[in-house]
């Protein structure tokens, strides 16, 4: 028999929660799979599913947390931005939750409503370099070693050295970069690794750098870029600091291009944070990984506008609930609407 107040029976609502929430089918879908309205299977999955992301043994001790904004869904006639950030335990790549907002107050609520044991068991923070995240962790968790990405540090490097050769792509030939322009020709190549580089592609890219950057800036900040990756090659900690070290008073120095300088004053400012990976070795990737699976979410259902659903379709498909217990839960059916959206 159906629960209170739900529309399919018990065994049909435990079903749809399962496909939907478990295998990432979209509520649209099972409901022409069971030949009923949209709004009946969502009440079902928010009805069975959230007793399943509410389970309290959900997920145990963390030693690494992980923050992350994701973009939620853009609202109005301006297409405003509305944000939300991931929790993520990166040791287990299990999402713990998702709030509304991108730093702020929602992050440092979820966790401060947490024991003072669970969170003094937090030994890391991982971060993409996000100010705003920064300030979290150091209010919310501030026994916690914060650890800069690895990642987002080289895609900063990266986003450098294109600015730098956008600039005097512009500065000596006057437009954008067009299809014969050499270093135009060669901006992929700048973003790769050295050492995935062919024999070929590395004479190619000594070529049109010494066609199209007469002052070797562009040169001089792609050496940058690699002798930032190189940095990650050490797994001594002093050996990583007195590299780091090198590459600020270098990134610095007022002969090297503007976007190079506020590159090592970035490195400055994280200086810490960069020379925590040395030490633990986590990264924000599993939280990029959640991220992945969210927009994977939002796809199936072609866009969602309401918060309540979203955090439960999330956690339901990368939370990491108990699924055995989906035929044993109550399900909560006090607060369903059947007016809420997708």
């Amino acid at each position: 028999m159906p629960a209170p107040r739900l529309k399919l029976t018990d065994r049909a609502a435990r079903f749809a929660t399962r496909v939907v929430g478990r295998d990432g089918r979209s509520v649209s879908s099972v409901a022409r799979e069971l030949d009923c309205d949209w709004h009946t299977i969502n009440d079902a999955v928010i009805a069975y599913g959230t007793p399943l992301v509410e389970d309290p043994n959900r997920f145990g001790k963390v030693r690494a947390l992980g923050l992350d904004e994701t973009l939620f869904y853009r609202e109005g006639r301006y297409r405003t931005q509305k944000w939300s950030t991931s929790i993520v335990d990166v040791m287990s790549a299990t999402l713990l939750d998702v709030v509304p907002g991108k730093g702020g107050a929602e992050p440092k609520k979820w966790i401060a409503s947490h024991s003072r044991e669970w969170r003094d068991d937090i030994k890391w923070g991982t971060l993409d370099l996000a100010g705003s995240y920064r300030a979290v962790f150091r209010e919310a968790l501030p026994n916690a070693v914060l650890v800069a990405d690895p990642f987002h540090l080289v895609k900063l490097a990266n986003t450098r050295l294109d600015e730098v050769r956008r600039r005097v792509q512009q500065s000596i030939l006057g437009h954008r970069g067009r299809g014969g322009d050499p270093l135009y020709r060669i901006r992929r190549l700048l973003n790769m690794a050295k050492e995935k580089l062919t024999e070929g592609a590395n004479d190619k890219l000594t070529r049109f750098l010494e066609a199209g950057d007469p002052d070797n800036e562009v040169a001089t900040s792609w050496r940058a870029k690699e002798s930032l990756r190189e940095l990650y090659t050490y797994r001594d900690p002093k050996l990583a600091r007195d590299h780091l070290d090198a590459l600020i008073s270098d990134f610095t120095d007022n002969q090297r291009p503007p976007e190079v300088q506020l590159l090592g004053r970035t490195l400055k400012s994280w200086h810490d944070e960069i020379l925590a990976w040395h030490s633990s070795f986590v990264t924000n990737g599993p939280t990029e990984s959640m991220n992945n699976l969210i927009k994977r979410i939002k796809r199936i259902a072609f866009g969602m506008t309401n918060f309540a659903n979203f955090r439960i379709r999330a956690l339901l498909s990368a939370g990491k609930p108990d699924w055995s217990l989906l035929d044993t839960v109550t399900p909560v059916t006090t607060q369903l609407s059947s007016a809420l959206g997708s």
